[in-house]
């Protein structure tokens, strides 16, 4: 419970949006949500949905609320109208005696779509929808990619020096960034469904792609295998038991090629292509259809390049560590054939920049083209 006084429905919005962003990792599939309930200009109470099939956040704030009746509820997402693992928050909301509600969005899902707010209005609820949507947009745009195309939303990650190297010309790469970036890593980690790397990373580094601590989430570890297969030595083979190994195999390699792999506790999903671009579109879909939200890169820089190839990066979480490698035969984060001009390079929008520690950098960007999903311009 809070006694601040706030002076518009964008204040209290805003206030709402903060509480929802404390359920990134637990709540998905679901969408992140807060709600603040509001009287004579005082907020009574606050909730956010903490868990997927907990209580949702108006269920949180009634309780926190105690008595609403005559106020205002503020809520990031359209009230859910339907009895899924939680009953309809809309019903809760008419029968607190709330008698005005002011969402952010609209909930596209298909049991909802409108379903609520004219719910709300038939029980003579003063609605108004739009405040802030496109921060809304924003916060739940993993949650909008699946609806709309079933996919994940995809998360390239790297670290890299001021000039743009991920590796020396010998292939020394630990450590680029420092403590405070390497344990901002391990939290992002434990907050996605999936961490996807191509057999080079496996090869050359032998990860282990597990949060540590651990996270909310435990994420399926996630390998590319156009030609060749981890070997059984390998950390990931040897965990497989304890933490999820989903092995992405092309027509290239055969069953009995992966069958040991199976035994020791490995998953594997067989493409129809052996073209690596062909290969992610087809397993964005498959993980789609496992029920993942968002999904992490880890490169290398081939995965990297084909995912950039293929449109199919939708948000960039770059590393800068304060050092300068040099070399024209040191790596960069992004392999392959690359843009060959400047009109036909992705084009990105700055999302965040935050100092890590003393001296590094992050930088979050977003994809821009339009069509692929619902992503707001914030930009502007």
């Amino acid at each position: 419970m809070n006694s601040s006084r706030f002076e518009t429905d964008d204040d209290l919005m805003r206030l709402a949006l903060g509480l929802a962003e404390q359920g990134r990792g637990s709540v998905e599939p679901n969408p992140m949500v807060g709600c603040v309930i509001v009287r004579d200009d005082q907020v009574i109470g606050q909730g956010y949905h903490q868990r997927f099939g907990g209580p949702h956040a108006e269920v949180h704030a009634l309780r926190d609320a105690g008595d609403a009746r005559g106020a205002t509820a503020y809520v990031t997402l359209e009230p859910c109208c339907h009895h899924g693992k939680t009953p309809p928050c809309s019903d809760a909301l008419i029968a607190a005696g709330i008698s005005r509600v002011v969402v952010a969005m609209a909930d596209p899902f298909e049991r909802v779509d409108g379903g609520g707010l004219a719910q709300l209005q038939r029980a003579g609820i003063e609605t108004r929808v739009g405040v802030l949507e496109q921060q809304a947009r924003e916060l739940n745009a993993p949650y909008l990619k699946r609806l709309k195309t079933g996919r994940p939303f995809t998360i390239a990650k790297w670290a890299m020096t001021v000039d743009g190297r991920i590796a020396t010309s010998t292939g020394q790469s630990q450590w680029i960034s420092n403590e405070a970036s390497r344990a901002d890593v391990h939290a992002l980690r434990g907050r996605v469904d999936a961490i996807a790397v191509g057999m080079g990373t496996v090869m050359a580094d032998d990860p282990m792609l597990t949060a540590r601590p651990a996270g909310v989430r435990t994420a399926t570890r996630v390998v590319f295998c156009a030609n060749r297969l981890p070997t059984t030595r390998s950390r990931l083979i040897q965990s497989a038991t304890e933490v999820p190994v989903l092995l992405i195999v092309s027509p290239r390699i055969g069953s009995s090629d992966v069958a040991e792999l199976e035994q020791l506790g490995a998953s594997v999903y067989r493409c129809t292509s052996s073209n690596l671009v062909q290969m992610i579109h087809q397993t964005l879909d498959f993980l789609g259809g496992q029920g993942m939200t968002n999904v992490m890169i880890e490169g290398g820089g081939k995965l990297m390049a084909s995912f950039l190839t293929a449109d199919a990066i939708d948000q960039y979480e770059v590393y800068i560590g304060a050092k300068v490698f040099g070399g024209h035969r040191a790596l960069g984060p992004v392999a392959g054939e690359g843009f060959a001009s400047v009109a036909e390079a992705a084009a990105l929008r700055l999302v965040s920049l935050q100092r890590l520690g003393d001296n590094d950098v992050k930088l979050v960007y977003r994809n821009t083209p339009r069509g692929r999903f619902d992503a707001p311009d914030v930009s502007q």
